[in-house]
């Protein structure tokens, strides 16, 4: 049976090219009743494909026409359909936050990479954060603080000096951004199970904006944060790339 391909791209030029040569070799399904998504871009066009995605059963795989590309493949016109048919796939829980602002607002999104919470003034923001309902920290002063996936362990996460951790891992990793006090507090690993909860303090005198892969909320007071295994995002890897390989070599870099 012939696959049948979606393609989609960003707007950037080299990508749009991409696409061009792409369909008039291999065809373009439209995206429902496709047999696989090939996504053309960056990490962040991934991530938007994803979520857009998200009820499409239809496995997603990246070719990098982008400035990052870690969760894609190396980009070549030849042999698609030979590498869709030996890739690998690796399933994804994305991260369900709920927060409320001052006026009162509820927002929800979903996060594939992290949840960060970020200062949105001058003065370092001050947060409780409790997992599972009880207070583990009482009080962290910092530029912000994010819980992340296995999957986006590599992105701001390891950046704010947050660990990688394997595709496989049940686990979330919560990391603070330039914390102050406890000046030496570098974060916990928490299971994938856990809701992790932030109050922010003195919200009027040190404001706090919420961030879920890129989509802000403004001037939040209580973020929860839960893994949402109802939806599972399939992303398909050329062998020996796969994203468990991808972030083992990344700490031996």
């Amino acid at each position: 049976m012939t696959l049948r391909i979606a393609f989609c791209a960003s707007l950037a030029d080299i990508a749009q090219a991409a696409l061009a040569g792409l369909t008039r070799r291999y065809g373009d399904h439209a995206e429902d009743g496709a047999d696989v998504i090939v996504a053309l871009g960056g990490d962040g066009f991934m991530l938007q494909t994803l979520h857009r995605c998200e009820d499409n059963p239809a496995p997603v795989y990246g070719m990098n026409r982008g400035t990052v590309g870690f969760l894609m493949n190396e980009y070549s016109e030849h042999g698609l359909v030979e590498r869709l048919e030996a890739a690998e796939e690796a399933v994804i829980n994305p991260l369900a936050m709920r927060c409320v602002t001052g006026t009162g607002e509820a927002h929800r999104a979903l996060a594939i990479n992290e949840v960060s919470l970020l200062r949105m003034g001058p003065q370092a923001a001050k947060l409780r954060i409790s997992v599972d309902g009880k207070v583990r920290m009482p009080e962290l002063v910092c530029d912000g603080a994010l819980l992340a996936t296995p999957a986006g362990s590599t992105a701001y996460n390891y950046s704010a000096h947050g660990p990688i951790l394997p595709i496989g891992a049940d686990v979330l990793a919560l990391t603070a951004v330039a914390a102050f006090r406890p000046r030496r507090w570098r974060g916990a690993l928490l299971p994938k199970g856990a809701e992790v909860s932030f109050d922010v303090l003195e919200p009027e005198k040190r404001p706090v904006m919420a961030e879920a892969d890129s989509r802000s909320v403004r001037d939040v007071r209580q973020v929860h944060i839960r893994s949402e295994p109802r939806i599972a995002h399939r992303v398909l890897f050329d062998p020996g790339h796969g994203l468990e390989e991808r972030l083992i070599r990344e700490q031996f870099v």
